[in-house]
């Protein structure tokens, strides 16, 4: 209507609209957040088992890190052990039983190595039971690794015979 003023709201500055994020910028500011939170959960799966096997025909296995210690076992050429811990220029290591001592780390080299830790295990002629049985390895034998193939190792036996072992019947890498 002329003539008669009509009231407007008072100015005001307009106030920032809440932050709206795209599901993908949020998923890319959440995500390392989350990792971050959930690494002291994940770092033992982060940390693979450091692995060695002797590179001489023969070493001892010692009591502690250096030679004035007791001898404890005699490991041959191959023998898998996984690295727990090390002090200077000794390993403290675990075998296939759980067994702990310290070896010299120039006696230990990085070429995988199993051992079989069942009474008997079949290598087969390929990777699977469908193979034939291609020859036979004991409890304690140590086996170079030739190859892997899923829960599949391939093996190389002192004697020079090659064959393939179920994972689970073997200890090393």
């Amino acid at each position: 209507m002329p003539g008669i003023a009509t009231a407007h709201p008072p100015y005001r500055p307009s106030l920032p609209a809440p932050l709206l994020l795209k599901p993908r910028l949020m998923a890319a500011l959440l995500l390392p957040l989350l990792l971050l939170l959930l690494l002291p959960l994940l770092s033992p799966l982060a940390h693979a088992a450091e692995m060695v096997s002797v590179n001489r025909p023969e070493i001892n296995m010692r009591a502690g890190p250096g030679t004035r210690h007791q001898a404890l076992w005699s490991l041959i050429k191959g023998y898998p052990l996984e690295v727990i811990g090390s002090k200077g220029k000794w390993y403290k290591v675990r075998d296939f039983e759980k067994d702990t001592g310290w070896i010299y780390r120039p006696l230990a080299g990085k070429t995988p190595h199993h051992i079989v830790r069942v009474k008997i295990a079949n290598i087969r002629s390929g990777p699977g039971t469908r193979h034939a049985i291609a020859g036979k390895a004991v409890y304690g034998e140590v086996l170079r690794t030739i190859e892997r193939q899923r829960s599949w190792v391939k093996v190389g036996q002192e004697d020079g015979a090659v064959g393939w072992v179920s994972r689970k019947l073997l200890w090393g890498w």
